[in-house]
């Protein structure tokens, strides 16, 4: 065993259902920049027992992701910490980098939020789960032959559930899907059979349904193999689904601790109660209540779409993709048309069809007039300045050379004729617009925050007064505090300026919350669509069901309901 002088760590036995497996104390985090320290961990204890799942919880900024890190030793050169991280007996501030590598993945391992970029793409995953298992001794302190760790490779993706686990270990990442990733993931922090798993972020870009799938992959570790997990998430929903105890982190600090059905039922902070609160709850404060659901009827259409067919052509031999099936609907004046579905449905392929950046195939997309099945560049530029677009990832949507004020005075230099001071004048009253100050315009995307660039984006969005607004996940990765500030924005300035919008989204609670009429896609195909409060709160189709039945909601005692209703829905 070690104290951190850098000599071998030596075997730690099975925990105790009592033990504490992660004990934090005292521990504080600073950063060297150009500008001077900055302190991102303040004085934070915590400690995890043996088969208990800990939630850290917080915005952005609040130092949880910087405190999961420290958990792995796996803080930049620029960091600076004090205090104990201790790990079954092993302090992990104070140890060596060798002894570092050699806690890691044997008494702690780390589940990656983006499974795409954790996975080296030109390795198969059953390698990528082998190099780890290789990398440490057995626990008889023998060295692991490869076709023991292949062994242990396909125990492990068998364990997470991937199915024929003996011949997808021979699989490359880009041969599963995103969910079956992320299993991958969990089942190479699962190989060497770690007492503790730091999990950031695990369910953040997968869909509802397979985020219940990886919620009950994570409980049962907890529940068959007694693994302490700490959580690391904005996700409340999350949070009440699989967390014994909660730590809610603010600008550096522990605001508040408490299990989970007690914090959730009476916070003692109000910063819990205001994180609490903007969680968007399906149901609640519906868009489609009252007189707005007759808008479909009354309105002028501005897109409609009949049996309509997008395929994407072959390439290097394989054949036509089908994206989009026969799919009819129509989104008319002054309302939000909310389309939901998993990844793959052909949500953002319509989106990007009704803005003219994919070609639809065949039947009749008819947006503001124009018919866009064939249609001709030339016939379709003058509408495309009444269409706005707000991309799901503002970071990657801005040229990062120019500033906020250049980004988004865009469009009114492609489509209008206007002076220099004219268009500076503009670009203020946009961001003033989406509560963001003038003087934001010389800042570059970079300075920016999460939900400011979203802010940014949207007013780009907004710029040339479009009749058609689509809005393909804008706010899939704020935290909820800023999501529920960016959507309470839109909703105020749709209801301003009466513009039509497709609001694009794997959050039914979030869709629910804007759009007056819904859409449900599956496989490329319109599975189900009506009122908002009527699809969400009473389903026909058995899909649209399932994806609600597996929507985590802020609350443990109805999300344990759901739950159970949620497993016999699907016969388990």
């Amino acid at each position: 065993m070690s104290t951190g002088t850098g000599e071998q760590l030596g075997p730690v036995g099975g925990t105790r259902p009592d033990e504490t497996v992660l004990d934090i104390d005292d521990l504080r985090v600073s950063f060297a920049t150009d500008a001077g320290e900055v302190d991102a961990v303040r004085g934070v204890s915590l400690d995890v027992r043996a088969g208990e799942v800990v939630a850290v919880v917080g915005e952005s900024g609040s130092g949880k992701t910087v405190t999961a890190k420290t958990i792995l030793g796996l803080l930049p050169e620029t960091a600076t910490s004090s205090g104990a991280v201790v790990i079954n007996g092993h302090n992990v501030v104070a140890l060596s980098r060798a002894a570092l590598r050699e806690l890691r993945g044997r008494d702690v391992a780390m589940v990656f939020q983006e499974p795409s970029t954790a996975l080296n793409p030109v390795f198969t995953v059953g390698w990528q789960i082998a190099e780890g298992i290789r990398a440490h001794r057995g626990r008889d302190g023998r060295r692991v032959s490869r076709k023991e760790a292949r062994e242990r490779a396909v125990e492990a993706l068998r364990k997470v559930g991937i199915p024929d686990p003996e011949k997808r270990v021979d699989y490359y990442p880009h041969q599963f899907s995103g969910g079956q990733k992320q299993r991958v993931v969990i089942a190479a922090a699962l190989a060497l059979d770690p007492g503790l798993i730091v999990a950031d972020e695990p369910t953040t870009a997968l869909d509802v349904t397979v985020q219940a799938e990886i919620l009950e992959l994570l409980r049962d570790l907890r529940d068959l193999y007694g693994t302490s997990i700490v959580l690391i998430t904005h996700n409340m929903g999350v949070v009440a689904d699989l967390a014994d105890r909660v730590v809610v982190m603010n600008q550096g600090e522990v605001v508040e601790e408490a299990a989970a059905r007690t914090l959730f039922a009476s916070p003692r902070e109000d910063y819990t109660r205001r994180l609490l609160d903007a969680v968007p709850h399906l149901g609640r404060d519906s868009a489609s209540e009252g007189a707005t659901a007759r808008l479909h009827q009354d309105g002028e259409v501005l897109v409609r779409a009949e049996g309509l067919d997008i395929t994407y052509p072959g390439r290097l031999g394989t054949p036509p993709f089908k994206a989009v099936q026969d799919v009819s609907f129509t989104v008319s004046a002054g309302e939000v048309f909310g389309l939901v579905g998993e990844s793959g449905s052909g949500k953002t392929t319509i989106g990007r069809a009704i803005a003219g950046l994919s070609r639809a195939s065949g039947g009749s997309l008819k947006v503001l007039g124009h018919e866009m099945v064939g249609f001709r560049e030339r016939d379709v530029r003058p509408i495309r300045k009444d269409i706005g677009f707000v991309f799901q990832d503002p970071a990657a949507s801005f040229n990062p050379q120019l500033t906020i004020g250049e980004c988004v005075a865009e469009p009114l230099l492609v489509h209008l004729d206007l002076g220099g001071v004219q268009v500076r004048r503009r670009v203020g009253e946009l961001l003033e617009s989406v509560q963001l100050p003038a003087s934001y315009a010389a800042r570059y995307p970079h300075e920016l925050s999460g939900g400011q660039r979203q802010r940014a984006s949207l007013a780009r969005a907004l710029a040339l007064g479009p009749k058609l607004l689509v809005a393909d996940e804008p706010t899939s990765a704020l935290d909820v505090s800023v999501q529920a500030k960016v959507l309470e924005l839109f909703r105020e300035i749709q209801s301003e300026l009466g513009f039509a919008a497709l609001f694009i989204s794997h959050d039914l609670a979030v869709v629910d919350q804007l759009s007056h009429w819904v859409g449900v896609l599956y496989k490329g195909r319109m599975v189900e669509q009506g009122i908002g409060s009527r699809v969400m709160g009473a389903p026909e189709h058995e899909y649209t069901k399932r994806l609600i039945a597996s929507l985590p909601v802020p609350d443990p005692l109805e999300q344990a309901e759901r739950r159970a209703a949620h497993r016999a829905l699907l016969g388990g």
